[in-house]
């Protein structure tokens, strides 16, 4: 009997070691971004039946960890309050030392609001550079502007 949403999500990342399967073959057979495909299988978003079907027969899980992955997680889960995996850390130490900055120029541009992270799409890619190739993160969120009422 599986208890919680992360067991599912370690069933998931077993099955692809052991198999060798990448995001983006997961995310071709859902027909989705390997960005938000990767963060369904990680527990960040809920599938519908099809796609739960689909994830459940490349991963080889049960009936009832497909049927998880139709329940909507609980979002925003990291493990500790402060990431210390390096890579996450990273991402943490950009949005402290450049957050306040993104906040300046979007309300600058835009107003007093936020960037969607429910109409947000999210695109990574490797760019080939001479001196070390990078990384290419590009975030697109919808504005909501804060309402006067």
């Amino acid at each position: 009997m599986i208890s919680n949403r992360e067991e599912v999500t370690a069933a998931i990342m077993a099955a692809k070691v052991g198999k060798g399967i990448k995001w983006s073959e997961v995310a071709d057979a859902i027909g989705l971004s390997k960005e938000w495909t990767t963060a369904a299988c990680l527990g960040q978003m809920a599938l519908d039946k099809e796609q739960a079907a689909t994830v459940g027969e490349l991963f080889g899980l049960s009936d009832e960890a497909i049927a998880w992955l139709q329940i909507t997680p609980y979002k925003g889960s990291l493990p500790t309050e402060v990431p210390t995996d390096p890579l996450i850390y990273r991402w943490y130490e950009l949005v402290s030392v450049y957050g306040m900055t993104i906040k300046e120029l979007i309300h600058e541009e835009f107003g007093d609001g936020i960037m969607s992270a429910i109409d947000f799409s999210m695109d990574i890619q490797r760019e080939p550079n001479p001196n070390g190739d990078r990384v290419n993160v590009v975030f697109s969120g919808k504005f909501l502007p804060y309402k006067t009422y």
